[in-house]
């Protein structure tokens, strides 16, 4: 089943703190804006509730949304989100557009498949641990993944996946790479409960 990521939005023309306060108090709407391409920032207002339902899907995160203002639909991606510091609801959102043909960047989440299996998990009795979660991409908007896949089957025990070792879809670039940083994504280690124990069993047999 395919899965529309849109949101209903009007333009929003009382500004300021205090005006983003009484919003959120008074109508249950959060406060955004729109920025980028080639028209001027716009504020606009959101249905709390229908932002916290598009937001439970992670793809949400990193899907090209349809955003209809006062009927003008707009592409967008979301860019930042100011969430209540204790209750985790969503303050203010940040929108940015998206033009067909233009090359975009995303953060897109990262999944990690055949960990169960992996060669030093099943062989070497290690554990698997994440260094990230998720990657920014440069890519134009149809080549924007859902997700990456990061294949851990042929892991040993002590080795470490690093950016240039992910297997990237079709036309869709990793920034850090771009900029020269192959940052580690995940290893696999033994515990440290089994590694004490085993220097113990070597300091007692000495």
């Amino acid at each position: 089943m395919t899965v529309e990521f849109a949101l209903n939005a009007e333009v929003r023309s009382d500004l300021g703190k205090g005006a983003s306060r009484r919003l959120r108090r008074n109508a249950s709407l959060v406060p955004a804006v729109i920025y980028g391409g080639e028209k001027a920032p716009q504020s606009i207002s959101l249905v709390a509730k229908d932002l916290a339902k598009l937001l439970d899907n992670e793809a949400a995160f990193s899907h090209v949304l349809t955003l209809t203002v006062d009927g003008q639909k707009e592409s967008v991606l979301i860019k930042a989100l100011q969430r209540h510091p204790a209750k985790g609801f969503v303050l203010h959102a940040d929108f940015q557009r998206v033009i067909a043909g233009q090359k975009l960047s995303a953060h897109v989440p990262l999944h990690f498949v055949n960990e169960a299996s992996a060669a030093g998990v099943k062989q070497g009795g290690g554990e698997v641990l994440h260094s990230l979660n998720e990657v920014e991409v440069s890519c134009l908007p149809k080549d924007l993944p859902e997700f990456i896949e990061v294949d851990m089957a042929k892991v040993e025990v002590d080795q470490t996946v690093h950016l240039s070792d992910i297997k990237l879809p079709k036309g869709v670039e990793l920034v850090s790479l771009a900029h020269g940083s192959d940052l580690p994504v995940a290893s696999i280690h033994l515990p440290r409960v089994r590694v004490e124990e085993d220097s113990e069993g070597e300091s007692t047999a000495e």
